[in-house]
């Protein structure tokens, strides 16, 4: 059974960093995948922050390319988001979400709906 996990979220003041680890377990090895970080802010619809593909495209939303970059730690078996120059709008909870047996594709953040698996979420609250 996959399972996913989210660490790393926490409270900074704007302009800091923060950097979230999506730990893996129970997914199939040697398997194309599509990781990526979803958020959602109280009162907002859930959007796509950033994801890798096991091909090694990233693609990211708008509103955080520049600032953020995702990454794989092969080492931690983990998918990274390292979140610099945060932003009070940055604030929100934080998931990390997968799918397998297929790459992300496309030259953009998947939709929600396009992900499997599912983390619980790490909070992020930026203050000004």
């Amino acid at each position: 059974q996959v399972r996913l996990a989210e660490s790393g979220g926490g409270s900074v003041r704007s302009g800091g960093s923060l950097r979230l680890s999506c730990a893996a377990s129970g997914y199939p090895t040697d398997s194309s995948y599509c990781v990526a970080w979803f958020r959602q802010a109280p009162g907002k619809e859930r959007e796509g922050v950033a994801a890798l593909s096991s091909d090694g495209i990233t693609n990211y939303a708008d509103s955080v390319r520049g600032r953020f970059t995702i990454s794989q730690d092969t080492a931690k078996n983990t998918v990274d988001l390292q979140m610099d120059s945060l932003k009070p709008e940055d604030t929100a909870m934080y998931y990390c979400a997968a799918q397998f047996r297929v790459r992300c594709g496309g030259r953009s953040v998947p939709r929600d709906y396009h992900m499997d698996y599912w983390g619980k979420g790490t909070l992020v609250t930026i203050s000004s």
